[in-house]
């Protein structure tokens, strides 16, 4: 796993790549500071050895990360969009509601549900109502997560996230156009999620 660290000194607006990532360690940060999304969408995952690579949340727009909550190795950054993040936000005081608590939450809930396919179905659900969008006759992500990735966020294998993919595929419930970032998904298995965000 490859990233770069945060610089220790506040930042008005840091600017990121698509797939670029990077560690924001807590012991470098004041108390009270949190990063403040501005534009773009982020994946925060954890380095720890044991865990790398763990997804723990998705930000976008007016999300923040406080980081005065990570553990003591902290935590990645990940661009999946174009990203800009205020490193010297200061933390909302928005009563109790915390972005990234709430998005461990919804993923652990995913983790429980009985087969992968009922999980893979909540997990396109629950990313494309709170980050995607409706477009004509299809919902669309405006990126896209590898079969690994997707396989570590429904408790299931690469080969299985890639066979239940390729299955959507063929029932025309998922297109992902070669050479382009984004993703489509048929309104109607969104709908039938067996969670609701």
């Amino acid at each position: 796993m490859s990233f770069q660290f945060l610089p220790e000194n506040s930042t008005p607006a840091v600017r990121m790549a698509t797939g670029q990532s990077v560690l924001i360690d807590p012991s470098a940060r004041k108390d009270g500071s949190c990063l403040e999304v501005i534009d773009g969408i982020a994946r925060v995952y954890c380095p720890c050895e044991e865990t790398e690579g763990m997804t723990l949340a998705f930000l976008q727009s007016g999300d923040q990360l406080r980081t005065d909550r990570l553990c003591s190795e902290g935590v990645c950054v990940e661009a999946l969009t174009p990203l800009c993040f205020r490193s010297d936000a200061e933390a909302s005081q928005t009563a109790g509601y915390d972005a990234v608590n709430e998005w461990t939450l919804q993923l652990l809930r995913i983790r429980h549900l009985g087969n992968a396919e009922q999980r893979l179905q909540a997990l396109f659900a629950l990313l494309v109502n709170r980050l995607g969008r409706r477009c004509g006759d299809w919902c669309q992500l405006p990126f896209r997560l590898t079969h690994e990735r997707i396989g570590e966020l429904i408790g299931s294998t690469r080969v299985t996230s890639t066979r239940l993919i390729s299955r959507l595929r063929t029932a025309d419930l998922l297109l992902a156009p070669s050479g382009e970032a984004t993703l489509s998904l048929s309104p109607t298995f969104i709908e039938e999620s067996p969670l609701t965000a």
